[in-house]
């Protein structure tokens, strides 16, 4: 194996895991974003859950 043909292969593998990484921060972001939609989705059900309680007993 020449030297030139070993480098190359060390040369693709960095690259591969930048591609790794970077995929893995935006789907990191991504379930971030979910979350935040399902935490204000259960806050407005609780905060309409609570009104119902509240104005039953009125």
């Amino acid at each position: 194996m020449d030297s030139t043909s070993a480098m190359g292969i060390f040369s693709i593998l960095p690259m591969i895991m930048i591609i790794f990484y970077l995929g893995a921060t935006a789907l990191g972001i991504y379930c971030l974003i979910l979350f935040i939609k399902l935490a204000h989705r259960g806050i407005k059900a609780l905060d309409i859950y609570i009104h119902e309680k509240t104005n039953r007993r009125i």
